[in-house]
């Protein structure tokens, strides 16, 4: 007996519904990025190794999907060279892959879309605003709501320092959900302000430390956190100088105020830091824009929000939802030294990735979706036999090419079974024509939802679009 298949864990079909659905999601996306003047761009599903290390810190270059070289990759190693001496069949293993792995799958859409930019630096105009809705990679536990395959809805502008980007990004969020009508919370921070925690502690060097524990908070809480911090190299009273920070509460204005004081020498260890300051800075201002701007979706400042990736140097942003228990579904933020990397400096960005994977799984457990997504196609033509066939067949051109989804059932099969079928598809109209319609000239179309029936000329297809309509 044949084995039967199975799809790599963390990897999911969908069929027919659920296509429907994911591209209720796409369509609605891509039109709230279009309103804001975005255009779209792709980008291969691969890149070179050398495009994706190092950009995201050390957990996240662990989850890159690495591709092995076509041919016998392995052949022609010097082995010998990779030996550790750590004893016998010891090898520096991510020395080898990179060796025997030129490329690998992306991680994220933001790393491919900085090459992007370097690569056609002379083709583009800045500010440059792009969208991207593709599928990325991460070697991840698969676990609900988290997937190794998953795709991302990214709008980025580079080319601008102005923080109306990072409103227009807020309004973006916010425009989204209201469509989608799911309550979301927008959370917000500045890396410079992260910067300025470990600034005021004293371990300036350890700012990557510091967010990488931080960014845990939620999941595994505050001793959790704290002791992370000091098995990274922080001392005990450091880390009380940050306590007081994360467990900061109140308005926006107070929690504003409360951190201007401790940057600028007001907390246990009398340090300033004029980063954070600056932090602080613009996240008062973004604040006062996302006031007068009339934001819908609540919005606060959430000091422990790090997100982990090494690239970001402002403004950054993660979006909850409120009424279903599920991790962050958009996120993003500021970075202004992506480029530099690939070679093209001083060229800001700041962008946010919705995931489609994730907001698939709100709308679906909210019961979000429009019922009219369960079925394409809006009419279906019975097969009476090959003479009805034959008359059938110009009326369903004509409707086509007014833009109406129609079917013609293949086999001159018994009505009920052409009835199970527009049921089991959830096609709304029926339209049965034998010989006396073919007599008359014309056709019935039959509502099977309310099971009002009207008969039309068989070339009046405007009428028979409105009642379609």
């Amino acid at each position: 007996m044949a084995q039967k298949p199975s799809i790599p864990k963390g990897t999911r079909d969908f069929g027919q519904q659920e296509m429907a659905e994911r591209n209720y999601i796409f369509d609605t996306i891509r039109s709230v990025f279009k309103t804001y003047g975005y255009a779209q761009i792709d980008t291969p599903a691969m890149e070179n190794l050398s495009t994706l290390m190092g950009k995201y810190g050390e957990e996240g270059d662990k989850l890159l999907f690495r591709i092995l070289n076509s041919g016998d990759a392995f052949s022609g190693i010097d082995y010998d060279s990779f030996r550790t001496g750590d004893g016998e069949g010891s090898y520096n293993s991510k020395a080898l892959s990179m060796k025997v792995c030129e490329k690998g799958l992306r991680y994220d859409l933001t790393v491919p879309f900085a090459r992007y930019v370097v690569q056609h630096q002379n083709e583009i105009s800045f500010p440059f605003k792009r969208y991207q809705i593709q599928p990325v990679w991460r070697a991840d536990r698969p676990q609900k709501g988290r997937y190794r395959e998953f795709y991302q809805c990214d709008v980025d502008v580079i080319g601008s320092t102005s923080q109306l980007n990072e409103l227009e990004l807020v309004q973006i969020v916010d425009r989204v959900f209201h469509l989608f009508d799911v309550n979301v919370l927008i959370k917000i921070n500045n890396r410079k302000v992260l910067t300025g925690f470990a600034e005021i502690c004293g371990f300036p060097d350890k700012v990557v430390d510091i967010t990488v524990a931080i960014d845990k908070l939620d999941k595994i809480g505050l001793e959790a956190v704290k002791a992370e911090m000091i098995e990274r190299g922080l001392t005990p009273e450091a880390v009380a100088v940050l306590e007081p920070i994360l467990l900061l509460s109140g308005t926006t204005s107070e929690k504003l105020a409360v951190m201007r004081s401790l940057m600028n020498g007001g907390s246990s260890s009398g340090l300033v830091s004029a980063e954070g300051l600056k932090g602080l800075d613009e996240l008062e201002e973004l604040f006062g824009f996302i006031e007068a701007a009339g934001i819908t979706s609540p919005v606060e400042i959430d000091l422990s929000l790090a997100r982990g990736l090494n690239y970001y140097t402002g403004a950054i942003f993660e979006v909850k939802a409120l009424d279903f228990a599920i991790g962050s579904i958009c996120g993003g933020g500021r970075y202004d030294n992506l480029t530099g990397i690939f070679g093209l400096p001083g060229m800001s960005g700041v962008g946010v990735s919705f995931g489609a994977d994730r907001i698939y799984d709100v709308l679906k457990g909210l019961g979000k979706f429009p019922e009219g997504l369960r079925s394409a196609t809006k009419l279906l033509f019975s097969n009476m036999g090959k003479e009805e066939l034959l008359y059938t067949l110009p009326v369903a051109r004509g409707l086509r090419e007014r833009g109406v989804a129609v079917e013609i059932f293949p086999d001159a099969a018994k009505l009920k079974k052409q009835f199970d079928y527009a049921d089991r598809k959830a096609i709304p109209f029926l339209s049965i024509n034998g010989e006396n319609e073919m007599e008359q000239g014309i056709v019935q179309v039959k509502n099977l939802s309310t099971g009002e029936q009207k008969q039309f000329a068989k070339d009046d297809f405007d009428a028979i679009v409105g009642f379609l309509s």
